[in-house]
C-alpha cells in the first residue's frame, strides 16, 4: 500500500470543490431556520433571550472542550460566561484562570465577529486555551504556530494508527497567511457556507501544537456569527458536533485523504448545523408555550402548591402525576392533594387521563393553553 496523500499535498489546494447545487438546497433550508429561530427569539422578552445566550455559550465551551476529551466545570462555565457579559446570576462560584482564558476566547470569536481574524489575534486565543504553556503535564508552544510536525493518532504505543499527519512545520506560516487573505476577504460565498470550508481548511493547516480543534470551532462560530449580523448566540455547533463526535472525526479524517472535492464535509456540517438549530427551535418552542400558558391563567386564582406542581408539569416532569406524587411533592395530606387537583380540573387548567382506578393521574389540559 503506498503512502498517504493528504488533500494538502493534492494539486490545486486550497481551492476547494463542491457540488453547488446541492450545497444551496442545504443552505436555503438552514437559512430559514436561522432566521425562524431569531426571529423567535426576538419575541420572547430580554430576560429569557439572556438565559438562552448564557446557556448556548455555557454549552459552546463546555461542549467544544469535552470533544478533546477536557471536562470543564460546567458552574464555573457558567459563572465565568455571565461574569464576562455582565450578566446577573446571583452568587458566582470562582473560576480558575483555564476556563476564564476558554470562555475568553468563544466570546472574542462570537461577541468581536465583525473584527478582522489576524496572526495576534489567533495567537492571543492560543495564549488564553493554555495559560500555564502547558497542555496536561507537557509543555508546549504557546502563542505561535508550531515548530514541528504534528501527526492525529490513536491506539497502544506499537500499533497505533495515523489518521493525519499535518503539512510540515515550515510551511504554517505561508498556509496561514494565504487563509487569513481568504477569511477576511470579501468574496461571494454565503458566509454559513465560509464557516463550514474556514473549520476544515484550519484544522487541516493545524498550526498550534495543540488546541487546534477548538479555534477551528471558534473561527466557524466566529463566521457563523457572521452570517446572522449578531453576536447573540442562542444555539451551539460545538453540543451538536459533540453527540456526533465519532462521526465528525470520521469525516474530517476521510476529506483529508480525499482530493479536493468537499461536498461530503460540507453536507454533514450543514445537517449537524440543522440539527443544533431544530434543538433551539424546540427549546424556544418550550419557552413560548410556557410563557403563554402562564399568561392564559394569569386572572386565575391558584395556590402556591398548584403554582409549584403545574411549574413542575411545564418542565418534563418524570412520569405521571398523582395525587399521592402530589401530596409527596407538596408536603401535603392525600385530601389536600386531591382537593387541589379537582379544582385545577374545575377551573380548565387539569385534565384527568384514560386511565382509571389506583392509577388514576393527571396532566395539563391542552385546551387551556
Amino acid at each position: 500500500m503506498g503512502k498517504i496523500t493528504y488533500i494538502y499535498q493534492r494539486p490545486g489546494w486550497p481551492n476547494f470543490l463542491w457540488d453547488k447545487e446541492k450545497i444551496a438546497h442545504l443552505l436555503i433550508e438552514l437559512r430559514h431556520l436561522q432566521g425562524l429561530l431569531i426571529g423567535g427569539m426576538g419575541s420572547i422578552g430580554f430576560y429569557k433571550r439572556d438565559e438562552a445566550i448564557l446557556d448556548a455559550l455555557t454549552q459552546d465551551v463546555l461542549k467544544s472542550s469535552e470533544i478533546e476529551g477536557e471536562i470543564l466545570d460546567q458552574s464555573q462555565v457558567r459563572s465565568s460566561v455571565a461574569r464576562h457579559l455582565g450578566m446577573d446570576i446571583g452568587a458566582l462560584p470562582k473560576t480558575d484562570r483555564h476556563i476564564d482564558g476558554v470562555v475568553e476566547m468563544i466570546l472574542d470569536a462570537t461577541q468581536k465577529f465583525d473584527q478582522p481574524l489576524t496572526k495576534q489575534r489567533l495567537f492571543h486565543w492560543h495564549s488564553s486555551l493554555f495559560p500555564t504553556g502547558k497542555s496536561g503535564y507537557s509543555k508546549i508552544k504557546v502563542g505561535a504556530w508550531r515548530a514541528g510536525p504534528v501527526d492525529v493518532i490513536s491506539g497502544f504505543m506499537g500499533k497505533e494508527t495515523v489518521h493525519f499527519e499535518a503539512p510540515p512545520a515550515q510551511q504554517v506560516d505561508h498556509e496561514m497567511e494565504l487563509f487569513l487573505k481568504w477569511f477576511n476577504g470579501s468574496n461571494s460565498l454565503d458566509q454559513v457556507l465560509k464557516a463550514a470550508i474556514a473549520h476544515l481548511w484550519f484544522v487541516t493547516i493545524h498550526p498550534f501544537e495543540d488546541g487546534n480543534g477548538r479555534i477551528a470551532r471558534a473561527i466557524g462560530d466566529l463566521m457563523l456569527a457572521r452570517s446572522e449580523n449578531s453576536s447573540q448566540r442562542f444555539y451551539s455547533l460545538s453540543a451538536q458536533i459533540q453527540k456526533e463526535r465519532k462521526d465528525y472525526y470520521r469525516i474530517l479524517e476521510k476529506t483529508q485523504k480525499d482530493g479536493p472535492d468537499i461536498t461530503p464535509w460540507l453536507e454533514w456540517l450543514f445537517n449537524c448545523l440543522k440539527r443544533a438549530i431544530e434543538t433551539a427551535n424546540a427549546t424556544l418552542s418550550a419557552v413560548v408555550y410556557k410563557a403563554h400558558f402562564w399568561e392564559r391563567i394569569d386572572k386565575i386564582a391558584i395556590n402556591d402548591r398548584q403554582r409549584k406542581m403545574i411549574a413542575r408539569l411545564l418542565d418534563d416532569f418524570d412520569g405521571k402525576l398523582t395525587s399521592s406524587k402530589w401530596a409527596k411533592m407538596t408536603k401535603c395530606s392525600q385530601d389536600t392533594a386531591h382537593r387541589d387537583i379537582l379544582d385545577l380540573i374545575e377551573k380548565g387548567i387539569l385534565q384527568k387521563n384514560s386511565e382509571g382506578g389506583r392509577s388514576t393521574s393527571y396532566s395539563l389540559k391542552a385546551e387551556s393553553m
